[in-house]
């Protein structure tokens, strides 16, 4: 590369469904929710991420806020591609002279089919990467929580994201089984929404009902030491009128039961089909878990409960995935895992 380098910058992105995040030179450069805001006549883009999260739910009608990924892959090639161009940009905002060429590392969902990795690789490409590898999110997560991945041991990585809970079981610097459910973030909030309009007869959007799951979302009801109690507001059903109600963790929990649920069926369906060696390997590793679902409160606990094996969270497991793609960036020649 040598005097070179400085014509090609090397990126890696974690394309996410709810959040994309920008790793440059080992640091996180773009952390933003993955959506973009256009206008519904010209298609023109007005803003991306946090400018067009804050726009989302609140539009009149010649602007429309379009977030392009759904379930973990792309459900809008166009927006896709403005909204990765427009986090490209948003890494060095001084205007250059000519843009470098881009090397990236992009991951996706284990589960996913050839077309929709042709989708995220051509998008990668309209926007401007000269080379484009991909890599598995499972795979990632493991390299970002500090797991070496090359060695004969069976380690197993729940990665639940915005658009899909990817369960993986790694070995020898490839995934050995690996079951992938379109169950994660996304669903839980729908499930909130869902919840308060039977429950409580009050209609929310997508971004409090978001913010409810943070605040207060957990999945067990018997916590140790509890979030306090959280007031929402929305409108009421009965009457029409902007109101507000306190919700407890109890009821979220409640709540969110039923998908915890399937994520935990995945789980046991990943262990079944896991080689008795490796097997073996896990129970004494136990279950790492990362993506924003782990910052659940009590799911630890919860899978722990129900697998009968140790849970870890790991440390920032919003960005374990993004920091695992940095890492396979820097090592794109000698990791024989990435798809090219």
């Amino acid at each position: 590369m040598g005097f070179f380098s400085f014509l090609t910058q090397e990126i890696a992105i974690d394309l996410g469904t709810a959040n994309t995040v920008i790793i440059h030179n080992d640091r996180v450069v773009v952390d933003e929710p993955s959506i973009v805001a256009m206008e519904r006549n010209t298609g023109k883009v007005i803003a991306v991420g946090k400018m067009a999260m804050q726009m989302h739910g609140k539009t009149h009608e010649n602007i429309k806020t379009i977030r392009p990924l759904r379930d973990g892959v792309i459900a809008d090639f166009n927006a896709a591609e403005f909204m990765i161009r427009g986090m490209i940009k948003m890494i060095n905002p001084g205007r250059r002279l000519f843009a470098p060429s881009l090397r990236m590392v992009i991951c996706i969902p284990s589960g996913i089919t050839e077309v929709e990795k042709r989708a995220v690789k051509d998008s990668a490409e309209h926007a401007g990467g000269k080379e484009v590898y991909l890599i598995h999110e499972p795979m990632a997560a493991a390299l970002g929580i500090g797991i070496d991945v090359e060695e004969p041991m069976g380690n197993m990585i729940v990665d639940i994201g915005g658009g899909t809970s990817d369960i993986a079981i790694i070995a020898l610097g490839g995934i050995v089984c690996d079951k992938s459910i379109r169950i994660a973030g996304d669903e839980l909030t729908a499930d909130v929404e869902d919840y308060m309009r039977r429950q409580h007869n009050i209609l929310i959007g997508e971004r409090t009902a978001e913010r409810i799951k943070i605040e207060v979302g957990a999945a067990i009801p018997d916590l140790d030491n509890p979030p306090p109690d959280y007031p929402v507001h929305g409108r009421d059903l009965m009457t029409g009128v902007p109101k507000e109600i306190y919700v407890s963790y109890a009821e979220i929990a409640h709540a969110l039961d039923k998908s915890i649920s399937k994520i935990e069926e995945a789980i046991l369906t990943a262990l079944e089909i896991t080689p008795p060696e490796l097997a073996a390997d896990i129970y004494r590793t136990g279950i790492y878990l990362t993506g924003g679902g782990a910052l659940l409160r009590g799911l630890d606990k919860r899978i722990s409960l129900k697998t009968k094996l140790p849970v870890h969270v790991a440390e920032d497991p919003l960005r374990a995935v993004a920091r695992g793609t940095g890492i396979a960036l820097k090592n794109a020649d000698k990791f024989p895992f990435l798809i090219r």
